[in-house]
């Protein structure tokens, strides 16, 4: 019965001592090199479930993305015009905003829309607010009306009555309108201000139910809906289409329709567009018994949308938003519906994110986009199995390692600076095949800030193999001192990492009051080292071995007069 695990302490160890006999990845940083300003793009998250952001779990997880960085956090949720009691649900909501009496006269509830947004406000926190879906007696065809767990990415969601435009326009208007200007109302102009509002959600998918032109359809609803909201906030930030990441030909009739087509609701030229919203997602799937992510995928449908956005000379500067990107489409499906799920659980997760969001920058780089944001859709399921594999951010109340690289990205703030080196990968290779080869994709993303310089380095393959990793030296140069505080922070087995320590636990399902406070405290971002380090002559070295689907981040303080 030893002799497996005798037989994994043997391959470890030659692991290890083949990786220390390894020429070390070089990972070059130059201050003085700028190449553009560390947007915090990473600082959006979404999420179908919004009554799930009033409950216990929800609020704390909304706490801490607020507490981040200095940063505006936006969320972005599904079904907040849904119908329904507010009663939660996987992959469903509801705030029953609008119903009709006998008469058909509108009677109009803000009461569960307001203790979500309250509840976004109260910790500083900006929603994107969607426009969508459609309440059941302003649907067309109201019979079934609710969808169930899952549909959304099924045939048998074909049908469900909150997924078509609306019957009645100016009663759908109308509503938009008093809705928004309710909000202007409770929360103050300025605050509204800061909000960003779309139209639906993947209008070229199954989340929209039309029996003619999709594209034609949508720019109906979009021109109805904008005017609403500018009648009642005419500084209010409106965008779209929100559409999945293979729908370019929409995305490309949308942008014609708004710059070169009469307004449908009000027959007169002028469509108010503030941001492009689209989404984009990768495709892991189980090669035997191991997952292997798809990130290719994922940066390939950021570029097909980011070259359809640029073929508008209309859209030259406008904010571009990516209101979906994810490794891949379904947040509420678990281990059951997918075993490849399981790399949302631990490191595998993690190291993605940090890989991916930095790649970002980069397509937004080559193709002169304005990117602003890409929301992760993950949140957290509320009284759900520990550890399922759901794709969220914490589970139980507990953080995920996932999570953390967000904290990190929170430290990074400035302008992004130049990396260079023996680098295996870089955002072309990934796009184009992915990271499948023999070598792992171990590089890095750096910014500087006043007397900051903070660096986040990762080992990452699509494959979810874990080993010792790579020697790796990072030579930071430009740097105005003698002499730095260098803070360490990591994301491996061993740190910032509740489901390792939930799996030495025995995986309880039902941690004890104790158990619980030790994986709470695992969740968090660990700083496993600070030391005063020598500059010389502007330049840094930093040697350490960097182990498969680690994520660290070193930030550098300085003074430049010491």
């Amino acid at each position: 019965m030893k002799k497996p695990f005798i037989y994994s302490l043997l391959i470890l160890s030659f692991l290890f001592v083949e990786a220390q006999n390894q020429n070390p990845v070089i990972i070059n940083v130059d201050v003085t090199k700028t190449k553009g300003e560390m947007k915090p793009i990473w600082a959006m998250f979404g999420y179908d479930e919004p009554n799930f952001t009033y409950m216990n779990d929800g609020k704390k997880l909304l706490s801490e993305l607020s507490a981040l960085s200095p940063t505006p956090v936006y969320v972005r949720c599904h079904h907040l015009m849904t119908s329904g009691d507010g009663t939660p649900a996987l992959k469903w909501g509801s705030t029953n905003m609008y119903s009709e009496d006998s008469l058909g006269h509108p009677v109009y509830n803000w009461t569960i829309v307001d203790k979500i947004f309250d509840t976004f406000v109260e910790r500083k926190i900006r929603p994107i607010a969607q426009i969508g879906f459609m309440p059941e007696d302003l649907s067309p065809f109201p019979n079934p009306y609710k969808g169930n767990r899952g549909d959304a990415n099924t045939k048998a969601n074909n049908g469900k009555g909150f997924k078509y435009p609306p019957k009645d326009y100016d009663k759908w208007s109308e509503l938009i309108y008093q809705w928004v200007k309710h909000c202007v109302d409770r929360y103050g102009k300025e605050v509204v201000e800061t909000w960003y509002w779309e139209l639906w959600n993947e209008p070229d998918s199954k989340f929209y139910l039309i029996a003619d032109d999709n594209t034609k359809a949508y720019c109906k609803m979009y021109d109805y809906a904008s005017i609403a909201i500018k009648r009642a906030l005419p500084t209010a930030k409106i965008g779209g289409p929100h559409i999945t990441g293979g729908g370019k030909n929409l995305m490309m009739g949308f942008l014609e329709h708004v710059y070169h087509e009469p307004n449908i609701a009000t027959g007169k030229k002028g469509i108010p567009l503030d941001y492009v919203g689209f989404h984009a997602k990768g495709s892991p799937k189980m090669v035997g018994e191991m997952v292997q992510m798809g990130m290719a995928s994922q940066l390939r449908g950021v570029t097909r949308n980011f070259e359809a956005i640029a073929s508008f000379p209309e859209v030259s500067n406008l904010p571009v938003i990516i209101g979906e990107c994810d490794p891949e489409p379904c947040a509420a499906c678990g281990i059951e519906d997918k075993p490849a799920n399981t790399y949302r659980n631990g490191t595998l997760y993690s190291s993605y994110t940090a890989a991916s969001f930095a790649r970002l920058y980069d397509i937004a780089d080559e193709q002169k986009i304005n990117l602003i944001g890409a929301v992760s859709w993950s949140f957290e399921f509320e009284n759900q199995p520990w550890f399922h594999g759901y794709r969220d951010l914490a589970t139980n109340g507990v953080d995920k390692p996932v999570l953390n690289v967000f904290r990190m990205f929170g430290m990074m703030t400035g302008n992004r600076v130049e990396v260079s080196g023996n680098l295996a990968y870089d955002y072309k290779s990934i796009r184009e095949s992915g990271v499948q080869g023999e070598k792992t994709d171990i590089n890095a993303i750096a910014a500087t800030a006043k007397n900051i310089i903070t660096v986040m380095v990762w080992d990452y393959h699509d494959n979810d193999i874990k080993d010792a990793g790579s020697p790796v030296e990072l030579k930071i140069s430009g740097i105005p001192a003698k002499k730095a505080r260098l803070n360490k922070y990591t994301i491996d087995q061993e740190h910032s990492n509740s489901f390792e320590v939930w799996k030495k636990m025995g995986s309880p399902k039902s941690p004890t009051a104790e158990q619980f406070a030790i994986l709470e405290n695992a969740g968090k971002l660990e700083r496993v080292s600070s030391e005063m380090i020598p500059i010389n002559k502007g330049k840094a070295s930093i040697k350490m071995q960097l182990t498969r689907q680690e994520v660290s981040l070193f930030k550098i303080t300085y003074d430049e007069n010491k």
